[in-house]
């Protein structure tokens, strides 16, 4: 796996701290800086997700991956499912996540609350990358809710 991460805020350019990623499989992303108002030049101009908001959402889209694919797998019937990351960071740099709770809500026909549970407990415990590297830092914690649609 491989990303190229580029400035984008030279000289003339509205975002100081913009930057853009290629990745590997072809795909850009968007980073931007939040705008700082007693130094404008080391602050972005809110253009596009801050760095750690990336990190956030991609262990989210890691988890959910994993959850609809162990459900899929279990032969349920699930229909839709979204992650709400919430977090806390250190007060000082390094501000990394010191706790993050993921709140699972899944859709479907008859899927049994015990399957979700599961799904969510292998996703952390065995197969999300992202969530097990960040629990090296953070207290990660989970919960649910099953709806029938």
């Amino acid at each position: 796996m491989e990303c190229t991460v580029t400035w984008t805020g030279g000289a003339g350019t509205r975002s100081h701290m913009g930057f853009v990623a290629e990745t590997g499989s072809g795909h850009v992303l968007a980073m931007d800086g939040a705008p700082d108002a007693a130094k404008p030049e080391n602050g972005g101009a809110n253009l596009a997700p801050r760095p750690m908001e990336t990190v956030l959402a991609g262990t989210g889209g890691c988890t959910a991956y994993d959850v609809v694919l162990i459900l899929k797998r279990g032969r349920h019937d699930v229909r839709g499912c979204s992650v709400k990351l919430t977090t806390e960071r250190a007060p000082v740099d390094p501000k990394v996540f010191t706790k993050i709770h993921m709140h699972f809500t899944v859709s479907g026909k008859g899927i049994p609350p015990l399957a979700v549970e599961r799904a969510i407990a292998m996703s952390h415990d065995k197969y999300c990358s992202a969530s097990i590297m960040l629990g090296k830092t953070a207290e990660i914690t989970t919960s649910f809710d099953v709806l029938d649609a």
